[in-house]
């Protein structure tokens, strides 16, 4: 009785102590890796304690993290994961606002978006120095500046989500102010390709983060 592969995972025997929001981000933060995540969807109702749904754009991706984090210790308990048994109807009952906007939303700029492929072939070869006008991008730097964060973010959370990328250092949070912070990783390679991997990353349904390298 498999159930067909969706784009929707089920995930049971949570820790029932872990409070609703953290175990969302932890989720997040985990399951990011295989791919963009649309929404998590964790009600602490009785009947659905220690249970989340894990919504990913792509088929492939709910597949691979299936398949790769199924009896993972997460909270001292493993996952248990299986496909979502009727994604459509179970998620727009749990979570109405997912289903009003399937796609993602992106900011209208079609013209700098067709200048940004032309950018990003050009950045593997060596002219990317040489090339004075790279628009407002900053330089490469081993240290990421992020902003557009959500006001709940904290340094385990942001700790969770680079730590997975080779090379992270260390997460820096500014005195009084939730929407920003400093990544710190070894080399600029690094810093880079975590920055590709988590640039509009969303923390929460509503903040996609926006990540740029910090000023030298």
């Amino acid at each position: 009785m498999d159930l067909r592969p969706n784009q929707t995972i089920y995930i049971n025997n949570l820790n029932e102590k872990i409070k609703k929001e953290e175990l969302k981000k932890s989720l997040y933060a985990i399951f990011s890796q295989f791919g963009q995540i649309l929404d998590i969807v964790a009600l602490k109702t009785l009947k659905m304690r220690g249970q989340a749904f894990v919504i990913f754009k792509e088929i492939g991706s709910a597949s691979n993290a299936l398949r790769t984090m199924q009896g993972f210790p997460f909270y001292d308990k493993p996952m248990r994961i299986a496909y979502s048994k009727s994604d459509s109807d179970l998620v727009a009952k749990l979570k109405g606002t997912f289903k009003e906007r399937p796609k993602k939303i992106k900011p209208p700029k079609p013209t700098v978006g067709a200048e940004d492929k032309k950018d990003k072939k050009k950045k593997p070869t060596s002219t990317e120095n040489s090339n004075p006008n790279t628009q407002t991008e900053q330089p490469p730097n081993q240290i990421l500046f992020l902003t557009n964060l959500p006001e709940e973010t904290n340094e385990m959370m942001l700790s969770m989500l680079f730590n997975q990328f080779p090379g992270f250092k260390e997460v820096r949070l500014v005195p009084n102010r939730h929407d920003i912070a400093f990544v710190e990783f070894t080399t600029e390679l690094q810093s880079n390709a975590a920055k590709e991997a988590l640039q509009g990353f969303k923390i929460t349904p509503t903040h996609a983060m926006k990540i740029t390298f910090a000023k030298k």
